[in-house]
């Protein structure tokens, strides 16, 4: 049996209403995934004939009000004006990462050819976004999980930087010998009893839990820009960590530490400058 498209629209959004914040707006953004069209064909063609027992359409219904995430179904999330692609073996890219992008873009000259190593590349969207601003850096990126580098690798192949963005498989920096001049992390940071949304538990659950506390990577990250004499380190953390990093930096000789916000106004990382004698 066929709808025309806004009937099946306003059916969507009522099937959503009590499950997402937005039901028009994911009713929306999941019917232009699932017809594989733009906004503003969906816009213009409200009264064509959609079959409303498409088995892939009732599907991503069925899956949307069980709370899956709409990007993991749609494959498709965007992040910094660009669409990438992502499934559930990565982390689904937020708003807040898009500030310490502007941070780095903002507080570090790399004009010269430099190593930057992203440690939890996820689906690749720093290191993607970084090798498109700056094109004489040569880029390291690693992540713990094969599944998460599977997809930072489409995602790298859709760029066409595979030749800038190297993937290396490994816990931390234990796969990474080069010397390292830029130094650039969004860890897990939620502490393991925090309370999660009901969709987060289909994300990948070690990309989100950074230990008992919840910073003990963001620790162990600092411990290496130390050992390492790494200049410049990059950071996202939770909101409520600004005082323990300070803690942890004690013993550092520092140029600079500044924290930035996010849209809430909320601490949400920092920029780190080192001095090692």
């Amino acid at each position: 049996m066929s709808k025309r498209l806004k009937e099946l629209y306003e059916h969507i959004t009522e099937c959503l209403r009590e499950v997402v914040e937005s039901p028009h707006r994911e009713a929306e953004l999941l019917l232009i995934a699932y017809l594989d069209k733009d906004q503003l064909y969906f816009i213009t063609h409200q009264e064509d004939l959609i079959d409303e027992n498409d088995p892939k359409l009732l599907e991503w219904i069925a899956k949307r009000r069980a709370n899956v995430p709409l990007e993991y179904l749609t494959n498709r999330v965007s992040f910094y004006s660009r669409e990438f692609y992502i499934d559930e073996g990565a982390l689904i890219p937020r708003p807040e990462t898009e500030h310490l992008i502007d941070e780095i873009l903002a507080r570090v000259n790399l004009d010269k050819m430099i190593t930057i190593v992203e440690v939890g590349v996820g689906s690749g969207i720093i290191s993607i976004m970084l090798a498109l601003h700056y094109p004489n850096a040569r880029f390291i990126a690693v992540d713990i999980s094969p599944r998460a580098l599977a997809v930072a690798r489409r995602n790298i192949d859709i760029f066409g930087l595979n030749d800038r963005i190297e993937l290396r498989e490994g816990d931390l920096l234990s796969c990474v010998d080069e010397k390292i001049d830029l130094l650039v992390s969004n860890p897990p940071y939620i502490a393991h009893e925090a309370p999660l949304e009901k969709n987060l538990s289909y994300e990948p659950q070690n990309a989100l839990f950074g230990g008992e506390i919840g910073d003990e990577i963001i620790q162990r990250l600092l411990d290496e820009v130390y050992l390492r004499r790494i200049p410049t380190f990059v950071c996202e953390m939770g909101y409520d960590q600004r005082v323990k990093v300070q803690e942890d930096l004690k013993n550092f000789a520092l140029q600079s530490l500044d924290f930035y916000t996010d849209y809430a106004s909320f601490d949400r990382g920092f920029v780190l400058k080192a001095i090692h004698e």
